[in-house]
C-alpha cells in the first residue's frame, strides 16, 4: 500500500471520461467556448483496464465518474458495464443532469445507485446566464425521474457574489422538500481564478457567510461525515441535511484520499499542483509491467499533494473532473 507520511493513501479514484461538456459555465469557462472531446481521449476499454490497475496498485476503493459531462460521452455504456464488474465499494456520477432522463434507463442498469447534479439556481434566467447551456426543467424533470428511480440524490451548487446567492435559500429549500442532500461549493482557485485574484474575490461566499443565510431560517447542527469526507456536514432537525465543500475556509488536505485520472490518461494526485503523470502509455501493457511502472507514479502523485491547504491551480476543473 502506498501510504505518505501523514498517513493517506488513495482510495477515492475521480475519472473524467471525457473533457466534453454541453454547458459553459461561467467559474469554469470563462471565455463562454463550450470544451470538446480531446483528440487523444483514451478508449473505454483502456479508461476501464486503468481502473482495474488502480484498483489493485493503490487499493482504490470508491470510483466517481465525472467529466467534463460524462452523460455526453458515447463511451459512457461500454464504461460503466466494464467497472461495475470489479467490486468497488461504490460506484456514483456526477452530471449537469441536462441528459439525465434520457441516459436513466443506461445508468439504472449499469447498477448506478446514487447521482450528484450540478445545479446552480432555480431561476431559469439566471441558470442561462451561469451555465450558458441547457433547460433548467429538463434537469429538475431528469432529477424526479432518477429519484422515482430510487437513485440517491445530491445537488452540487457553487454560491456566487452576484449571481446565485439569492438561491441559496430557495434551492436548500426545494432539496429539503424532495430528500435530496444539497452540497455547497467554495468557489475554488481554479483556472482564470488562480491568477486572477480580484475575480475570485469579487464572487467567492464563505462558509460562514453561508452558515449565516441559513441560520436565519433553520436551526441546524453540525453531522458526523467520514475522516476523508470534502464536506463540513449539517442536520436541519425534522427536515434533513446539508453540506458544505469549504475548500477555503476548512481545508481538508490533510485527510484526502482523492486521485485523478483524465479523459487522456494523466494522472493528478492534487488539484493545487500542476504536476500530472501520464499512464496512457501503461495501459496497453500487461498487468505485470504496467503496476510497478504505474507504483512509481502513485508514489509521485501522493508526493504532490498540499500538507494544510489548497494553494490554487492553474488546470481547468472539467478538463480533469469534480
Amino acid at each position: 500500500m502506498i501510504v505518505d507520511r501523514q498517513g493517506r493513501r488513495f482510495r477515492n479514484l475521480r475519472i473524467s471520461l471525457t473533457s466534453a461538456c454541453n454547458y459553459a459555465c461561467t467559474y469554469c469557462v470563462p471565455n463562454g467556448k463550450r470544451l470538446v472531446a480531446a483528440q487523444d481521449e483514451l478508449s473505454a476499454e483502456a479508461m476501464a483496464r486503468g481502473v482495474a490497475y488502480l484498483i489493485e496498485a493503490a487499493g482504490i476503493e470508491r470510483l466517481r465518474i465525472t467529466g467534463g459531462e460524462p452523460l455526453v460521452s458515447p463511451k459512457l455504456e461500454s464504461f460503466m458495464s466494464a467497472v461495475g464488474k470489479m467490486g468497488l465499494e461504490d460506484i456514483s456520477l456526477t452530471t449537469n443532469g441536462q441528459l439525465l432522463a434520457k441516459k436513466l434507463p443506461l445508468l439504472v442498469d449499469a447498477g448506478l445507485r446514487r447521482i450528484n447534479v450540478s445545479l446552480d439556481t432555480l431561476d431559469a434566467g439566471a441558470f442561462r446566464s451561469i451555465a450558458r447551456g441547457g433547460d433548467l426543467a429538463t434537469v429538475l424533470d431528469g432529477m424526479d425521474q432518477a429519484k422515482a428511480a430510487g437513485l440517491k440524490i445530491k445537488v452540487n451548487m457553487v454560491p456566487l457574489r452576484g449571481q446565485n446567492l439569492d438561491q441559496v435559500m430557495p434551492l436548500l429549500d426545494y432539496c429539503l422538500e424532495r430528500g435530496y442532500e444539497l452540497r455547497f461549493i467554495e468557489l475554488m482557485r481554479m483556472g482564470h481564478l488562480a491568477t486572477d485574484s480580484n475575480a475570485f474575490l469579487q464572487q467567492f461566499v464563505s462558509l460562514q457567510q453561508l452558515l449565516s443565510l441559513i441560520g436565519e431560517r433553520y436551526e441546524y447542527a453540525q453531522a458526523d461525515a467520514p475522516v476523508d469526507a470534502t464536506a463540513v456536514r449539517y442536520a436541519i432537525p425534522g427536515r434533513g441535511h446539508f453540506g458544505v465543500i469549504a475548500n477555503e475556509s476548512v481545508p481538508f488536505c490533510r485527510t484526502c484520499s482523492r486521485l485523478r485520472l483524465s479523459s487522456t490518461g494523466w494522472l493528478h494526485g492534487c488539484l493545487s499542483s500542476s504536476n500530472r503523470h501520464y499512464v496512457g502509455d501503461l495501459l496497453d501493457k500487461p498487468r505485470h509491467q504496467a503496476l510497478p511502472a504505474l507504483q512509481r507514479l502513485l508514489v509521485k502523485a501522493l508526493g504532490d499533494k498540499q500538507e494544510v491547504a489548497f494553494s490554487g491551480g492553474a488546470t481547468v476543473m472539467k478538463i480533469i473532473g469534480g
